[in-house]
Parts: structure tokens; sequence; C-alpha cells
């Protein structure tokens, strides 16, 4: 038998049972003789255990009619004879006789016992309820797997959005890594620049000063463990502290000998004044000579390679003091910075006055400005007014009133300068406003007496009457004969930007340090972008214009500003497939995508200006503006074209680049013969990804030579007008490019966008992407390159064909890209400027030359491993970035406030000699106000500085001074 009993379960229908029954043996001698016989293993060793009684069974006899009830026999039933019910044979016993072959009774087992009993009567289910089981059963299986599909798509969904919920990441590895101290020290503690010893970066096998070498009572109590200086200067360090030091003197820049308008040139330049009067002018910056005591080295560029100001830094009286930073409203100033630590700081003002900012006119400054020097510049192309039909002139002087809002026209003599706005809008119907003059006429007529105006010219007033006391070349009659090329500088802004006391002054110092000190050279404009020109129709009148420019810029800019919305430059560049890159509120029109359609267009109607940077409103520069620029022009201009896009790529470390000739050998090793990265080094090896196992022929990559234009010549645009190279790559010996001005200056390294994980990586569109995918290109788009940060240079050249393919060809890409990609599809000079980049942290030097260009082939782009994307944290501790977070610290700590409850007029002031700066916020203080060398600062926004309450009356000025951070 089985496991379990037969009668367990019975048959739902009336026939007797197929198994074989046995019979109770009557006779009670042989009862256990007839149990071992007949019975099964199971059912006697149940049986003789004795000790269940549910086990225990009675038999009773049962007759079938198959099956012979008693006598003997001697036959055997067979299968063949006999039916399926016939019975089994009984058991035989060893070494019995013939007889125990006869035929027994049957018997049956039954319960004995109310246990038996009930699993006597448990029946099988019907089929129906089976059925409904099973079907039930499939039905959840069903759900089930359709759950798991459901989940598995929202699980797709989620991470293809990024909306993934997962443990926090790790800390960076930066970190860990310590902060760096001296950048706050004061102008108290400055040293020569060469016995200066910078805090960092130090060199592999230099230690820093450590307590332990010092085992005095006094060194031991009064220091840190560590504290992150040379052993020099920890000594300077410590010996100022015994004895305040005096406040060293400074010095006026114009005289420094490293600046760029101390040579020849500027004798060529017609000083430019803020009046009209020509007596008001700017007081030069004043700096001090050296650095402050253990101030850390540039960690990325080089002063010395684009000849900037290395060995003096500025501090904030002298840098802004100029602007009105330091001096009353009353006065004419910003009522700023008027407590705290002011030794020293009036002496910007010596032997001249404060000037009064409250009635300037930064429009007509410039014009006054360009006008005294144009004989120095190269002539401009005039735009022909449009085609806007019929206009007739009644002559009436009324009908054509002067405008100060926008410039008139610089490339023409001013008898052909007319109303801006019928200059802009209609041509010119008198024949002397016509007919342009004759370049001698004009150059004779500047060497006789003050010409006669036509009465109702309807000149501008600043045009109309010239200078009586000024030189003969400064009379607006004089025509441009020169070969300089003028530069606009262009600020980006927006109708609600809050302009604050820090954004003026440094408004001006801008004007001031381009324009005035160039002697027109430089225009500073201001592109405000309408957000909402529904509710401000401003091209449907032009009162609502003149507006919104009062409501939104100080009075002394408003002649800066050119107005731009988005669904101009929607009516402008029509067509353009948007891809919504970052979804439908950042439409390809607007200032975050296609930012430089604005700047396309300004380019289109400016015709004067051959070069146009574009600048924002958070940029800050330590020191002189016309000195940086000029600089960074000249030395783009030197650089030759002979893996220009190479170098471009890579940030460039001097502590661990070496010298810039060490640095343009090694990308060009690096590009040419590959470079093993972490992108790569697992490529060639079993497992290693798609490729692995394959043997490469060559780990380099095709360099730059000449224009780099789409797969699909039918997106080519205009290549009848590109560069050709003169020679081969091969042939080149570094001199195409030299002495040719750059289409682009950037200040970031120009990328590689394809296989980062940047945002905006594929947000180009128009063009051909099947082409692309077969000529190579992963991601279906063309070759491209992008800078972060759109502050740059761009050549009129440059934004004229971005704003002729955009509007034909329908051609676009993210503002960060645009720029770049034109440049190397059409061939055009493109030059990534290494300007000076601090850090906040004593990051090893080689790994950060590893993390800032672990890209492809030891660029800054290029594959997954690029800083740009994902890796952008790695940027927080820098002086330059879009989202930097250590340069508004640092340039908050300059201008004397708390940050974090670190600096302020007490930190200035007083040394906490219980500390032992060891970190900042344990540094002694006392050391003066700070002083900074030259450097690009970015962000800078939300700068709050105490302004002077009482401005508009007379009050005296409080005897404890107040802490401006507190």
């Amino acid at each position: 038998m089985g496991l379990l009993p037969t009668g367990l379960f019975r048959s739902r229908d009336s026939q007797p049972q197929g198994l074989p029954l046995y019979e109770k043996v009557t006779s009670p001698t042989s009862s256990k003789a007839s149990k071992d016989r007949y019975s099964d293993d199971d059912v006697s060793s149940s049986s003789g255990a004795g000790s269940d009684a549910d086990d225990d069974y009675d038999y009773e006899d049962e007759s079938t009619a198959s099956s012979p009830r008693g006598g003997n026999t001697t036959s055997r039933h067979s299968s063949g004879t006999t039916s399926s019910r016939s019975h089994m044979l009984p058991k035989r016993a060893g070494g019995a006789s013939a007889s125990a072959f006869a035929p027994q009774p049957r018997r049956r087992l039954q319960p004995s016992t109310a246990t038996a009993a009930v699993r006597a009567h448990i029946y099988r289910l019907p089929n129906k309820i089976i059925r409904y089981l099973c079907t039930a059963l499939v039905m959840t299986i069903i759900v089930f797997i359709l759950t798991l599909v459901r989940a598995s798509q929202l699980e797709n969904r989620r991470i293809a959005s990024g909306n993934i919920d997962k443990a926090p990441a790790p800390p960076p590895a930066w970190e860990s890594f310590d902060f760096l101290t001296r950048y706050y020290g004061g102008v108290r503690n400055i040293v020569p620049f060469k016995e200066n010893a910078p805090q960092y970066p130090r060199e592999e096998d230099e230690q820093p000063y450590d307590v332990a070498n010092d085992t005095s009572a006094d060194a031991v109590a009064a220091a840190a463990p560590k504290v992150h200086l040379h052993a020099a200067a920890a000594a300077a360090a410590a010996a100022f502290h015994k004895d305040k030091a005096p406040l060293p003197p400074s010095s006026a820049f114009d005289k420094y000998e490293g600046y760029v308008m101390a040579g020849k040139d500027k004798g060529h330049i017609t000083p430019c004044f803020i009046d009209e009067a020509k007596t008001v002018s700017v007081p030069p910056l004043r700096y001090f000579n050296g650095r402050p005591n253990g101030f850390p080295q540039n960690i990325m560029g080089s002063y010395d390679l684009l000849s900037l100001p290395e060995d003096i830094c500025f501090e904030r009286f002298g840098r802004y003091g100029p602007y009105g930073y330091g001096y009353s409203v009353r006065k004419g100033g910003l009522g700023i910075g008027e407590y705290g630590e002011r030794e020293g700081a009036d002496a910007v003002w010596d032997g001249v006055h404060r000037v009064d900012y409250r009635k300037v006119d930064w429009a007509q400054v410039q014009q006054r400005c360009y006008n005294a020097n144009t004989r120095r510049f190269k002539p401009a192309d005039s735009r022909h007014a449009p085609v806007n039909g019929l206009y007739i002139n009644d002559g009436n002087p009324a009908a054509a009133p002067a405008a100060h809002i926008n410039h008139a026209a610089r490339d023409a003599p001013a008898e052909e300068v007319t109303d801006a706005s019928a200059t802009a809008d209609s041509e010119p119907s008198s024949p002397a406003a016509a007919a342009p003059q004759d370049v001698s006429e004009a150059v004779a007529n500047s060497s006789a007496s003050e010409p006669e105006e036509p009465e109702g010219s309807g000149k501008p007033e600043e045009l109309a009457a010239p200078v009586k006391s000024g030189p003969p070349d400064a009379s607006a009659a004089l025509a441009p004969t020169g070969d300089i090329p003028r530069t606009a500088v262009v600020l980006r802004c927006w109708d609600e930007f809050v302009w604050r006391e820090e954004n003026i002054m440094n408004m001006r110092s801008l004007i001031t340090e381009l324009s005035l000190a160039s002697g027109g050279r430089y225009d500073v404009h201001l592109l405000v972008q309408v957000k909402n020109d529904a509710k401000y129709p401003i091209w449907a009148d032009d009162e609502a214009y003149r507006k919104k420019v009062e409501d939104t810029v100080p009075e002394e800019f408003r002649g800066l500003v050119t107005l731009w919305t988005e669904t101009q430059m929607l009516s402008l560049y029509q067509g353009i497939h948007d891809l919504y890159t970052r979804g439908p509120g950042l439409p390809v029109h607007g200032s975050y995508r296609g930012l430089q359609m604005a700047m396309q267009h300004f380019a289109y109607n400016h015709p004067e200006y051959t070069f146009f940077w574009q600048w924002e409103m958070d940029i800050r520069y330590t020191g002189h503006m016309l000195d940086l620029f000029s600089k960074m022009e000249n030395w783009a201009r030197d650089q030759p074209r002979k893996g220009l896009w190479e170098r471009n790529s890579r940030f460039y470390i001097p502590s661990v680049h070496g010298s810039w000739d060490d640095f343009r050998q090694m990308a060009r090793v690096q590009t040419e013969a590959g470079y093993a990265g972490a992108d790569n080094i697992w490529n060639g090896m079993p497992g290693g990804g798609p490729d692995a196992g394959k043997k490469k022929t060559s780990a380099g990559e095709q360099t730059v030579w000449g224009p780099v234009r789409p797969a699909d010549p039918n997106d080519w645009f205009e290549p009848q007008n590109d560069p050709v190279p003169p020679t081969t790559y091969d042939r080149d010996r570094y001199n195409w490019g030299v002495g040719e001005d750059a289409d682009l200056i950037t200040l970031n390294p120009i990328f590689d966008p394809e296989g980062t994980t940047w945002l905006l990586a594929e947000d180009i569109t128009g063009y051909n992407e099947t082409a692309e995918t077969l000529n190579g290109q992963a991601s279906g788009k063309p070759q491209r390159r992008a800078q972060i940060i759109t502050a740059s240079r761009m050549s009129r050249r440059l934004l004229h064909t971005m704003h002729r393919e955009t509007a034909f060809k329908k051609h676009h890409a993210f503002s960060e890209m645009w720029p770049a990609t034109a440049a190397l599809q059409h061939g055009y000079k493109a030059v990534y400027v290494p300007h000076p980049v601090y850090v906040d942290r004593e990051w090893p030097t080689q790994y950060m030359a590893r993390t800032f260009n672990g890209g492809r082939n030891g660029a800054s782009g290029g594959s997954r491993m690029s800083v740009f994307g994902q890796r952008e944290h790695n940027f927080l501790g820098l002086t330059w970035y879009y989202n930097a977070g250590f340069s508004p610290n640092l340039y908050r700590r300059w201008l004397g406030l708390k940050v974090n409850g670190d600096g302020g007029a007490e930190f200035e002031e007083n040394a906490d000699v219980t500390r032992n700066d060891s970190t900042v916020s344990n540094m002694r203080g006392g050391e003066g106000r700070m002083c900074l060398p030259a450097m690009l600062l970015h962000p800078i926004k939300n700068i709050e500085l105490p302004v002077e309450s009482n401005a508009n009356e007379d009050y005296n000025k409080p005897e404890s001074d107040l802490n401006p951070g507190s």
C-alpha cells in the first residue's frame, strides 16, 4: 500500500471497490498467522504496534459477483480471464503448501474510531469547483505578470526622467581637503611678491609647517598641530602678530609699468572727461606692491602667459573708491563703505575732488569720448536704412526731437548724424543729410574755427554744438581715418533686475575703464530683455518703450539700453525645430536656450563695431578692465591655429603641465597618439565593453585643421566664405593664425560635448541626423563644441554668420554651444584664454589635473568622465564658474562683509591672539582690509551693502564705527 490507508477516500459511485479486500480470520488460534499472511507491511506494522486506537481495524465479509466466496481451487485468475475488478493474489508464505494458493475471503479495512469515521467521509471536490479554482489561479498569474510589466514601465519612465529615489551619494573627495586660509590676509601683512611663500600649491617633497618642529611651550599652546603655511610664511605671520605693522603706501595704477596703456599708444589718445566742460575726470585705481604673506598661487591659468599684473594687489577702496564707494550720497557717492577699517581709504582722492555721479549721462560721456578720438578708428560700414515706404518730412524741427536713449550713428561725419529714430525708420529726405561729407573736407573743417550748424537740422544736443575749449581733433565733424577696430561690450540684463549700489559702481567701473580709458575704442551697452511684452507693448508704442526703459534702469545708464523680447526673436528666426531639451517652459527663442539670438540681432544693427564682448552682470574683476581685455585679445591674436582646438579643450594647470610650450606639446601627443584614461582604460580587454577584445589600430583622434563641416553637404552654409588653410597640418610650422584676430575668445575650455553627461549636449537642431549617424556620430548630432559661461568675445563675421544661418538654414544650438559650433564648422579662429583661477582647498595637483582633464585623450570633454555634466560639483571651490561657491564668499569678505560668521570690520581691525590660524574660522585677523590680486570672479549676485539711512539730510557721524558685516 501507499502512505495513506485505502479507506481514507470513498468512491462517489455505487460500484464495488476494485482494490483487494480481505476477510476476517475466524480462527482465534490462527489470527496472528493469518494477519501476518494476509496483511501488507504497513497495516501489519500499524496493527502490531497496538499503541494507537485509530490504527486498529476490524474485518468484515464482503462478497462480489466476480469472485467465489469459498471453496478451494488450484487455478489462478489472470488478466485475460477475469475483469479488472478481480481479486489480487494473496501473499504467498515461504515454504507453504499448494493449499496456500486457495482463494481466501475478501476483507476491507474499516475505521473503528471517530477520527477514522470522519476521514472515511471526505469527498473529492466537484469538477465545477476545480474549474473555478483553476480559472482563478490563471487569472491571478496573469494579473501578477501585468503588474510586473506596468511596474517595469513606470520604473523605466522614472529613470528616463531622472526621478530616482536612491540612497544619497557619498560626499565628493574634494570635501575632505583642508581649506586654505591665507586668502584672507590683509594690507598690513603684505610682502614683496618674490618673497612670498605661497600656501598652495606646494612641491611634493615640501612638507607643511608642523608645530612639532617648535617644542617651546608658547608655540605648542598657540599653534595648531598643522598650519598650512611654509615655515617662512608661518614665521612671518607669527612675527606680525606681535607688533601691528603700519599700512604700506599705495600707488596709482596708471603709473604701473605693466599697465597696457603705459606705452606709446597712450600719447595718441585724447583724454576723456565726465562732464561736457572737460573739467571732471575719474581718478585712477590704486594698488599695493606685493601680496599678503602666504597668499596662494593660482591653480589654473597664468599671469605671466597673459602679461597680467601678478606682483600687485587691490583692496576695495583703491578698486571702487573712484566710482562712489566710500563717500556719501550728498557728495555724489553711493553712501556705502563709510564705516569699518578705513585707514588709507582717501588716498584715491589725493589732489582731486570726489566725482558727483548724480547728473552723469554715460551715453553722452561715451559719445563725446568717441568724437574726441575719431581719427584713431577704422571706418565702419554703415547700415542702410530699411525700406519701409515713403515718408515726407515737413521740415519742422519739432518733428524730429533729440533722442538720448539710443546711440546715434557713429561711423559717419557729424553732418550725417540725424535723429536716431529717423535714421532707423526712414531714409533721409534733406540733401544735406543724404549726401555724406567727403573725408578730406571733414579733416579740413576740423582745423578751422567752429562750424556753423544749419538751423533745424534736428541733431542731438550733444553733437549739435562742438566743445569750444577742446583741441581741433575733438570736433564731432572728424571722420574716422585710423586702423583701430572698435568693440562693443554688451551686458545682458532683464527688466526685473534689481539695481543695487554694488551693481551701479561695477557698471561705472566698466564704462570708465573700458570706454574712457581706451579713448572710445570700447562702448558699453545694456541689452535688456522685457519678459512680459504682452503687458508692455514696447514694439507698438514709442512712449511705452521709453517708459519701460525709465522704469527699469537707473537714470545714468538709460541711454545705453536696447530692449528685446522673446516674441521679437520668434518673429526674426521662424521655422526652427524646437527640441524642448529642458521642457516646454524653456523654448529655443527664450533667454536661456536662445540668448545668442539677441546678440546676433544686436550685431546686425550695429555695423560700427568689429567685435562684441558678451558680458554678464554677475562678473567682477578685481583689477583694471582695460588691462584685462586688451591683454587677452593680444594673446589670442598671437596664437597659431595648429593644435589650437586641442589646446582649447584642456585646462592649463602650470604646477602639473609646466610651461606653455610643454603644455602645447602634451596636448599634441595626447591627441595624435591617444591617452589612456578612465573612459578607455579597459578597451581591448575581454569584458571591457562593446569593443572588448578588438585590437584598435589607432588610439588617437583626428586633429582640427580648417572647417569641420556637417556630414550632409545640404547642411553646409555659404562654405565659399570660410577660411582655407594655406598648407597641410604637417607642413605648417605654427605660422597660420599668428597675428590674426580671434573670431571667438572664451574664458573656459571649448570642449566636445559628444558622449558627456552635460544636460544640453544634444541641444542642437536643424541638421541631418541620419547622415551624422552614418558618419560615426553616435548621437546623430554634427561635430560641435561648447563652452560653459557665455562671457566671450565674438567677431562681427562670426555673429553675422550665426545670424544668417539661423534665419535661412534654421540651424541653432544652445547659447553656450552655438558660437563655438559655428566657429568649428566654418573654420573661424577660436581661442580659450587661460586666465588665473584660484581654488579654496588643498587639492592634490595631480588629482586635480586628472579630474578636470578627465575626458577623451586627456581633454576636458568627449566622454562620460568629463568634468562637464554630473561632475560639475568639482567647480564649486573655484573662483570662476557659473555656480562656483568660493568666488561670492571671497568677494564678500573682500568688501568687508561677514560670511558664515567670519570676517567683518572687527576681524580687519583687531587680532585675536587666542586663535592659531589653523582654519578659516580660527584666523587671528588684525591684518587690515583684504588685498586680492587681479582675478575674475563669477558669479557675484545679490550683494547687499550697508547704505547710509539719512543720505539726503545733514547728520553727525556716530562715534563708534558700525560693523557692516554684522
